[in-house]
């Protein structure tokens, strides 16, 4: 089996985002959505403006976002706006919520549970995208990476309920009402990935991990635990399932006694199954080599 290069690096800085992603030797073409999760206000462990600037300016990217599924202060573009100004977003890109004014159905081509995923309706306006994530744990999913990134992350409000009940009737008020077995929700997570994979182009997608503030809980939580294990460092490839993959062994293998926590959060809701369910779809590899950059 063909294996995918992950590259890696322990510096987490702003020089060192740059030069992991010159080692993937790609560069994206034309309007570049460059897909984060600006935080939900309150909490305080999501990427940082100034690690990410550097690389969001060489790219003339637009940092990208869709309103939320959950009450909170991301479920309405106003609010929303609010939360990436405070934030310090707007002050280092052009931002953009995608689903601000409507969303578009992409089909989702031989999934698990998934005929269509709903997203916002700009990501028509974009030719590339950097697949920017901050790896740690989540409530629901067990960890958040490259893959909920996608799949989650660029859905509407909408479409992340379908995502999240395994289906395509559900409203976003409806969403704590309809959960179905854990593993559909992830393997739906998947069939989105694979909807985005498909619409923007496999060549056109770039994917980037860093590993730090790994917190068990999700950056849409407005009062996350306090991380427990230190930092990891930066990851970058072509293939978000090696890419997720990575990072999660590299959790499970740290001497770092403080990944206990984590751990549990990541195995108790199979969170490695929505890896698993990427690579059945034909997203990636879950075999890797592991390049390490200065």
């Amino acid at each position: 089996m063909v294996k995918s290069i992950v590259y890696f690096t322990t510096e987490i800085t702003s020089e060192s985002l740059i030069r992991i992603y010159e080692a993937l030797g790609k560069e994206p073409e034309g309007n570049t959505a460059v897909k984060i999760s600006t935080g939900e206000p309150g909490g305080h462990n999501f990427l940082q403006p100034e690690l990410i600037a550097g690389l969001t300016k060489k790219l003339e990217g637009t940092i990208v976002e869709c309103c939320t599924a959950y009450s909170g202060k991301r479920m309405n573009p106003k609010d929303h706006w609010q939360a990436i100004q405070d934030h310090g977003f707007k002050a280092i890109a052009p931002c953009d919520i995608m689903d601000e004014f409507g969303e578009m159905e992409i089909p989702v081509d031989g999934g698990f549970h998934l005929k269509k995923n709903i997203v916002g309706k700009h990501l028509e306006n974009y030719n590339s995208m950097l697949v920017l994530s901050h790896f740690k744990g989540h409530a629901m999913g067990g960890f958040g990476g490259a893959l909920k990134n996608m799949s989650i992350g660029i859905a509407s409000s909408r479409g992340k309920a379908n995502i999240h009940t395994a289906s395509a009737t559900c409203e976003p008020d409806e969403l704590f009402q309809k959960l179905p077995p854990q593993d559909y929700f992830l393997e739906s997570m998947a069939d989105a990935c694979k909807s985005v994979v498909d619409y923007m182009g496999k060549d056109n997608i770039i994917y980037i991990n860093i590993a730090n503030n790994l917190s068990v809980d999700c950056d849409c939580d407005a009062h996350p635990h306090d991380p427990e294990m230190g930092d990891i460092g930066i990851f970058a490839s072509l293939d978000p399932v090696a890419l997720d993959q990575a990072c999660y062994d590299a959790v499970v293998n740290s001497p770092d006694p403080g990944k206990a926590a984590l751990i549990e959060r990541m195995d108790s809701r199979n969170g490695i199954h929505t890896v698993e369910a990427a690579s059945r779809l034909g997203l990636g590899s879950r075999q890797y080599d592991i390049s390490v950059i200065a």
